[in-house]
């Protein structure tokens, strides 16, 4: 009888594992063993990362506390300066190439061409790898010099050319869009490789073309979606729906179309504000409904009609992703308030910004004033200053323009 129990104890376990066994192979996709990751064995594998593009999206909401502090409000900042090419513009980047990839607009091996003052075409440089394409870019010769060298860096083809109306054939944007057309040319003559030539007799080769794609960061609405169906949501979840307002700049107007356009579908008392630079006509546009004089018009101008030293924000048009957005009003930000701001912001919390994430600030402070103390205020912290060394950092150059920084505190804002 003795002997008897062993094999009783071994039975018992052999029908323990297997109950386990059928268990766990049984009932893994319905949660019921969370903490239980299949092999590469099994059928339910977990899905395929994609890389430097997972890393892109979900930044920080922070407060910041200088400018919170001062205003009574809660101001706080999506730190988009976290993405891994640097700015917001990874977002857009990565929503362009992804739509292109699956409309056949472009293919692997394609070359992606943009105009750009600099963060969307450093995004695009970045990602473009990531989907196995190439990327050409063109920037205005006025650009902080550090971004063609980032560029260049990132074995981005840069082409710089002067600053010229939109209207101009020269434009950086126009000429973008005619190297996209260049490339399918002559991928379409000859297979294997391609010659991008531009009117100053310079050139970029590129082995194994397959075409061109004008990513046309302006007009494709991929910018806008790119923020209604990532950046907007963040912030609503971030805050759990507990915000009273979001500022910001537009450049091509992607940005503040897709968070004001979510924000508002949300809740529609979420005010959605503008802060536009000087020379740009946006803040005419949403406060009076006139964009500019005829006679203002580009094209029209005897100069260049961006007075401000800020990069990527300011227009004086109307672009289809711009058009999409819900703004309720309008603040204006001097360059000399944007100098201020950057340095005050070094100074007291610590942060390093770029130009246009000073104006975003300004926005976010006149804002907070309006509503008074007690609500909740969201901008967008566009990217570092890192990319601004050599203009919007670069003592000298602002001493020559009458911009040296002198506040000690926020009075450069209590004029208006």
């Amino acid at each position: 009888m003795a002997a008897e129990k062993p094999s009783r104890v071994f039975a018992a376990a052999a029908i323990s594992v297997a109950i386990v066994s059928y268990l766990f192979f049984s009932y893994q996709s319905s949660g019921l063993f969370p903490w239980w990751k299949p092999g590469k064995s099994s059928r339910h594998r977990s899905k395929r990362r994609k890389g430097l593009v997972d890393a892109i999206g979900n930044t920080p909401l922070i407060r910041i506390n200088s400018l919170s502090e001062a205003t009574g409000c809660e101001i706080l900042g999506k730190a988009e300066f976290l993405n891994p090419g640097g700015s917001v513009k990874d977002r857009v980047a990565v929503k362009i190439i992804e739509e292109a990839l699956e409309s056949g607009d472009i293919v692997e091996g394609g070359i992606v061409t943009e105009g750009s003052a600099g963060s969307t075409a450093i995004s695009l440089a970045t990602v473009a790898p990531a989907y196995g394409c190439k990327c050409h870019v063109v920037i205005p010769d006025d650009a902080a010099i550090e971004k063609a060298q980032i560029l260049e860096a990132l074995c981005a083809t840069v082409e710089r050319v002067r600053p010229v109306s939109i209207t101009h054939r020269d434009h950086f944007v126009n000429v973008a869009k005619r190297r996209a057309a260049e490339a399918n040319k002559l991928a379409a003559k000859a297979e294997g490789s391609c010659k991008i030539k531009d009117d100053s007799k310079t050139s970029a080769h590129f082995s194994d073309c397959k075409g061109g794609f004008f990513a046309d960061q302006f007009e494709n609405l991929a910018n806008f979606r790119a923020h209604y169906e990532g950046t907007g949501p963040e912030i609503w979840e971030q805050t759990g729906g507990n915000l009273d307002a979001f500022v910001a700049a537009a450049g091509t107007g992607g940005t503040i179309a897709g968070i004001s356009q979510y924000l508002k579908e949300k809740n529609p008392n979420i005010k959605c504000f503008l802060v536009d630079p000087p020379g740009s006509g946006l803040f005419n546009r949403v406060t009076r409904g006139v964009m500019y004089a005829r006679e203002e018009a580009e094209g029209r101008r005897l100069k260049n009609p961006f007075d401000t030293i800020t990069e990527g924000i300011g227009i004086n048009r109307l672009t289809e992703n711009f058009m999409m957005a819900e703004i309720d009003g309008a603040y204006q930000g001097t360059d000399k308030e944007a100098i201020e701001m950057s340095r005050f912001l070094l100074k007291n919390d610590g942060i390093f910004v770029g130009s246009s994430s000073a104006v975003n600030c300004i926005g976010a402070v006149r804002v907070a004033r309006d509503l008074g103390p007690g609500h909740t205020v969201i901008t967008i912290l566009c990217d570092s200053g890192m990319r601004h060394l050599s203009k919007f950092y670069n003592p000298h150059y602002l001493a020559d323009l009458g911009l040296t920084p002198t506040a000690s505190g926020l009075e450069f804002l209590d004029h208006s």
